[in-house]
C-alpha cells in the first residue's frame, strides 16, 4: 500500500473504539451465547449467529478497515491476527510516527492474494443489486412455502407453532403469488411449493436477479461484509448486522409462524391491511438498505480498483 493513503489512530484513541464495537456487539451476541449455553432457542434471534458463518467470537473483534494504522503495545497482539502485518520505518515516518514505533495495519497484500475472487464476487452481487429496480410484491411469502403441506415433509421449526394451522397456511400459499428471486429462501421451499414460485433463482443465476427489495438479499448485506473483513471497518459490520437483525424480526412477523409469547405480533400479510404494512417496512428496509450497500461498495472500492487493474 502506498504510504500517502495511511491513516493513523494512536492506542488511546483505537481502545476506546474498539470498546464501544464489544459492547455493541455484546448486547446481541450475549444474549445468544447464554441461551446456547443452557440448551434454548430464539427463533428470531438466534439467526443470524446460526444460519450465517460468522460467529460471535468473530464478529466481537474490532478492525479499523483499510489504510489505517494502529500504534501502541496493544497493536502488537495483531501482528499475528490473519490479514494484518506490521509497518517499516517508511511508513511509520509518513504517518508522523518515530522508527520502531510497534504499529500494524490491513495487509492488504496477503488479503488480495487470498480473498480476490471472493472481492470480485461481493462487488458484482452488491454492484447489480444496486443498479437493479426494488420489487414489492412478494409479501414474505417465502416463509410460508418452506412449510407449505409440510405434514408430508420433515418439520422445519417443530418448536413453534404455525399460526393459521396447516390448512389455512396451504391456503394462504395457494391464494397467493409466489414470486421469490432470492435463491437463498428458495432452496428451502418444501417440494410442493417450488413449482408454485413464478421465478427460478439459482446459484448461477443469483448474480442477475437480487434485487434491493428482497428482505434476504438486504441481510445479506450482512454476509457481503464480514466476508471482507478486516477490510471494512467493524463499524459498517455493524451497521449492516444491525440492519439484518430487523430485517429478520420483521420477516419473522409475517412468517406463518405464532410469535407473540417471544414477543413479536404478527403482521398479518393473509389480509389487505397486513400486505400494506408489510410494504411499508419493505420499502423503508431497501432504501436503508441502498445507502449501507453503497457505503460497502464505497470502502472496498480500492480493492475492485486494484482487481480491474490486475485485469487490465
Amino acid at each position: 500500500m502506498a504510504a500517502s493513503r495511511l491513516r493513523h489512530l494512536p492506542q488511546a484513541q483505537w481502545l476506546g473504539l474498539e470498546a464501544a464495537h464489544h459492547a455493541r456487539v455484546a448486547r446481541y451476541a450475549d444474549p445468544y451465547l447464554a441461551r446456547r449455553s443452557a440448551g434454548k432457542k430464539h427463533p428470531v434471534e438466534d439467526f443470524l449467529f446460526t444460519y450465517y458463518t460468522q460467529k460471535p467470537g468473530q464478529l466481537l473483534r474490532w478492525h479499523p478497515g483499510d489504510g489505517v494504522v494502529l500504534s501502541g503495545e496493544r497493536a502488537l497482539e495483531r501482528a499475528a491476527w490473519k490479514f494484518y502485518r506490521t509497518l517499516d520505518d517508511g511508513e511509520l515516518a509518513s504517518v508522523g510516527l518515530a522508527p520502531d514505533t510497534p504499529a500494524v495495519t490491513f495487509d492488504r497484500g496477503s488479503f488480495m492474494t487470498d480473498r480476490a475472487e471472493a472481492v470480485r464476487f461481493a462487488g458484482i452481487i452488491l454492484g447489480g443489486t444496486a443498479k437493479r429496480p426494488a420489487q414489492f410484491g412478494c409479501f414474505g411469502l417465502h416463509e410460508w412455502a418452506m412449510v407449505y403441506r409440510q405434514e408430508k415433509f420433515e418439520l422445519r421449526h417443530e418448536y413453534l407453532q404455525l399460526r393459521l394451522g396447516g390448512d389455512g397456511t396451504d391456503a394462504v400459499v395457494e391464494e397467493n403469488r409466489i414470486r421469490c428471486s432470492h435463491f437463498d429462501a428458495f432452496r428451502f421451499y418444501t417440494p410442493d411449493a417450488i413449482p408454485l414460485n413464478e421465478l427460478t433463482p439459482t446459484r448461477e443465476n443469483q448474480r442477475s436477479m437480487e434485487q434491493p427489495g428482497c428482505l434476504h438479499a438486504n441481510m445479506d448485506l450482512y454476509k457481503w461484509a464480514y466476508k471482507l473483513t478486516p477490510a471494512l471497518p467493524s463499524e459498517l459490520v455493524m451497521d449492516c448486522f444491525e440492519l439484518s437483525w430487523r430485517i429478520r424480526a420483521m420477516d419473522m412477523q409475517a412468517s406463518p409462524y405464532d410469535l407473540e409469547e417471544w414477543g413479536y405480533p404478527p403482521i398479518r400479510i393473509e389480509t389487505p391491511q397486513g400486505k400494506a404494512e408489510y410494504v411499508e417496512y419493505q420499502r423503508a428496509f431497501a432504501a436503508e438498505s441502498q445507502e449501507l450497500r453503497a457505503r460497502v461498495l464505497q470502502a472496498v472500492g480500492p480493492l475492485l480498483d486494484e482487481l480491474s487493474g490486475l485485469a487490465a
